[in-house]
């Protein structure tokens, strides 16, 4: 129904309350001429007439003496076909050929009431009209379904109104209806001030009811698109030169409004309209999209999966629609990268609608900055060895980030698009991201929708301009100090005092010039032939790690169920020891290797910068977590029952009991069922942070010694850094078989090939492991499977029996043509069990 035609039924009502109908014998409670009505004065009338037109309420006929003063029309006939049978009809509802030109912003009232006109005429053109009308201006749609209008849902008998501030309202709106023109009773536009940033003015859940019957109307589909066509160019311009958020916030109601259109995902949307709105959107401040973002994060998972698959689909569409290479770049194709920036603002609404923990942050080490003017400045290069964005402005604005997500409300998997990762140029991508974030766009600002493999690309690129930053200065000093330029990290080491030769060395580097850990990493082993070309290096960080990590040294300890390590809080090895475990995952990341370490997630949650808490002792300390869990979830008396108090034991190296109180006196604080929480987190905050401080400190500190500069922490969440330096534990030899090359005369079809294949298949897990551990230098798979791993098997000369050997710095296994399937199992089968260091023939 338009204005109009409302405004005359509610002018009805309230004389109806006021005046009557004028019949003596009136027997309608709501008319002022029944002998049982209570008056009502002007307020409580207009408010009542206001409930009366909602609940489609009986009209009284008005008696004949009142008749000409109450028609709406001149037509004698028309007027008495209006009042028949004393309800609403349709001369009430609305006149005839209505063309709805007074309505200038809709709310769900005015939506239902045209819908009965269109639906009564078999004729949609209005509806259509009014919807191509006010979805196309921005002022229009702006002032469209707000909170404070009156609103009719499907089911108008629903409604009541009992709240009597919102009569009051209602009554001085009705007035105004009433007693001025249609335009003042319009919502002034103007800013509203806010009480928190997820209240907004638009009527949401108006809004998706409005949808679910526009929607249904296969005519109203295309007047929805073409209203978007006409609305999204106004926007941009408004928001790029106007500034019009900052001056009205309620700007981003037309957004909320768009994107509660279930069909946007649709083909009609993807073609035009869609690129359009998501080019407006990413125009909108920092300050709007965040404040879009925790409105969205109150939506609950059915809407932010819509919105996040309507970007998506928008993204793939846009993707495999065109071609990309060298020239024509995914990062220059506007819609791709404003679908992207979109997406952004629903994956951080989906962090903020998951579990989330703001608080228990490691302490940050502060940078150093140096006053002296570095060579890189004096070469005209620190924008490309700059250390890069460390914080997203959207991140900032929000005070969230990734990591401080235990669990989002989307999975973090659905947020990757394949469709990009594929052709997506890393190495360009790159070169935006470190030296024209200012005037290119780099997909690395939107880490999310990348996978691992791709990011890994991106980190492998900044890790070698690095190496050739620091081989290049290494050049230069040695040219003016007339020395011999040492390019490479050289750690020569004897395989029986590794530890030692590391540590020594290592520590040297670090304390005389720290920049030298930025070098590509060269080992050699004292009295062993054998060029590094990535395999030396692995099989060094492997003795590295298995010497460190034996239980007989007491650096760490081993849990037998979850086979994970934990750092020994009553160790006696002094903070060297640890920084050189710090070091040598960095270093593993840093030159691309693959290490055999068992750490639980929460090590790699406290290098990205979160404390440990009660969630994580789960993977950590099972045993531990479910004894806490037990103590929380315990209904009987906890103080008598448990008896407990903020006092706890552990052993030491020596296996003798240690005493700490989680508090002060905490032998004499019991454990009630009001305090248990706080001694559960107090427990975990020991056990996780306060007992292994001096271990875990130096520990990060060797780590950062490599990684500080590097955009890791940006880049990657702690369950992709453990991908990184752990590689995968899911081995897939079908994949290896499928990318496997062959040289020297094999080829996949050769029957000893075949053989190969079958034997391996057949191996159990640990079998497999040593294969490859003797192959490539590691047991786990690279970052992506073993489908990257680019293995080569060449042919070593024809029936032997000499074993097979490998170079695992080409991932090259030498494997002799064999007679027969059972010499080939048994010859691979001692190689792979006895082969330790270089030259085994």
């Amino acid at each position: 129904m338009n204005r109009a035609a409302a405004k005359h039924l509610i002018e009805r009502y309230f004389r109806q309350l006021t005046e009557g109908c004028g019949n003596g014998d009136c027997t309608n409670e709501f008319c002022a001429s029944c002998s049982d009505f209570q008056p009502l004065d002007n307020n409580s009338a207009a408010a009542k007439a206001l409930e009366l037109f909602k609940i489609n309420a009986k009209l009284c006929n008005p008696h004949p003496s009142k008749r000409v003063s109450d028609a709406p029309h001149s037509d004698s006939s028309a007027n008495e076909n209006t009042y028949l049978d004393g309800k609403m009809s349709d001369m009430d509802l609305l006149p005839h050929k209505e063309d709805f030109s007074d309505v200038h912003y809709l709310t769900e009232n005015t939506v239902c009431m045209i819908l009965s006109f269109c639906e009564e005429e078999d004729d949609y053109s209005a509806l259509i009209r009014i919807i191509g009308r006010i979805f196309s201006s921005t002022e229009s749609l702006m002032k469209s379904f707000r909170k404070d209008e009156p609103n009719t849902s499907e089911n108008l008998d629903s409604l009541k109104q009992t709240d009597v501030d919102k009569h009051e309202k209602q009554s001085e709106r009705t007035s105004e209806t009433m007693g001025a023109s249609s335009a003042a009773a319009l919502p002034d536009g103007g800013p509203s001030e806010m009480l928190n940033p997820c209240e907004v003015t638009v009527d949401v859940s108006a809004v998706r009811r409005v949808y679910d019957r526009l929607l249904s109307i296969d005519q109203v589909e295309a007047a929805l698109v073409n209203a978007l066509i006409y609305l999204t160019p106004n926007m941009e311009l408004d928001l790029e030169y106007l500034d019009v958020y900052e001056t009205n916030p309620d700007y981003l109601n037309i957004f909320l409004i768009v994107m509660e259109n279930s069909n946007l995902h649709s083909p009609e949307y993807l073609e035009v309209a869609l690129p359009q709105f998501c080019k407006a959107m990413s125009k909108l401040p920092v300050t709007a999209l965040a404040r879009l973002s925790k409105v969205w994060s109150t939506f609950g998972l059915p809407h932010i999966r819509r919105m996040m698959e309507t970007f998506q689909q928008l993204i793939t569409f846009t993707v495999v629609s065109n071609e990309y290479d060298g020239e024509n770049l995914v990062n220059d194709d506007e819609t791709v990268v404003a679908a992207t920036q979109c997406l952004k603002v629903v994956f951080y609404a989906s962090i903020q609608s998951g579990d989330v923990d703001v608080e228990h942050n490691e302490e940050e080490e502060e940078d150093s900055e140096s006053d002296e003017i570095t060579l890189h400045e004096l070469l005209g290069e620190e924008r490309l060895y700059k250390k890069g964005p460390r914080v997203d402005p959207l991140e900032k604005e929000l005070g969230i980030r990734p990591v401080d997500c235990i669990k989002p409300l989307i999975p973090f998997e659905d947020f990757i698009n394949e469709s990009l990762n594929e052709v997506v140029e890393m190495d360009k991508d790159f070169t935006f991201f470190k030296v024209d974030a200012e005037t290119k766009f780099s997909f690395q600002t939107c880490p999310f929708i990348l996978s691992v493999i791709t990011k890994n690309q991106g980190l492998y690129y900044d890790n070698r301009i690095r190496m050739y930053s620091e081989r290049r200065l290494t050049a230069l000093y040695s040219m003016v100090q007339g020395e011999e330029p040492n390019p490479y990290l050289k750690l020569k080491v004897r395989r029986d005092h590794i530890i030692d030769d590391a540590l020594v060395r290592l520590e040297m580097i670090s304390m005389e010039n720290p920049s030298d850990l930025k070098k590509q990493l060269f080992v050699e082993f004292e009295g062993e032939q054998g060029v590094d070309e990535g395999g030396v290096s692995k099989e060094f960080f492997q003795l590295v790690l298995e010497e460190i990590f034996n239980p007989d040294i007491g650096m760490f300890t081993y849990d037998d169920e979850t086979k994970l390590f934990w750092f020994n809080s009553s160790s006696l090895e002094n903070e060297a020891q640890y920084t050189l475990v710090g070091l040598v995952l960095g270093l593993a990341i840093y030159n691309n290797c693959i290490l055999d370490v068992h750490f639980p997630m929460v090590v790699y949650r406290k290098l990205m910068g979160k404390k440990g808490t009660y969630l994580d002792l789960s993977d950590s300390h099972p045993p531990l977590y479910q004894s806490l869990k037990e103590l929380l979830e315990y209904s009987g008396n906890v103080e008598e029952d448990m008896m407990l108090t903020f006092q706890i034991s552990h052993t030491d190296l020596f296996g003798s009991p240690v005493l700490y109180d989680l508090k002060d006196e905490g032998d004499q604080i019991p454990v009630t069922k009001e305090n248990r929480q706080e001694f559960v987190d107090l427990y975990a905050e020991y056990i996780l942070n306060k007992s292994v401080e001096r271990q875990f400190k130096a520990f990060k500190k060797g780590f950062l010694m490599v990684t500080n500069e590097s955009p890791l922490k940006y880049l990657f969440r702690p369950e992709e850094v453990e991908l990184l330096i752990c590689g995968s534990r899911k081995l897939d030899f079908e994949a290896l078989e499928k990318t496997t090359e062959y040289d020297g005369g094999y080829s996949k079809d050769s029957q000893i090939i075949k053989d190969f294949w079958e034997t391996i298949h057949s191996f159990g897990e640990e079998q497999k492991r040593l294969f490859l551990q003797f192959t490539t230098g590691t047991d786990r798979a690279p970052v992506g499977g073993l489908g990257k791993l680019k293995m080569i098997i060449a042919k070593n000369g024809s029936d032997t029996d000499r074993l097979p050997t490998s170079h695992t710095c080409f991932n090259a296994l030498l494997l002799p043509e064999y007679s027969t399937k059972e010499k080939l199992r048994e010859r691979l089968l001692k190689a792979i069990t006895y082969a330790k260091g270089f030259g085994m023939l």
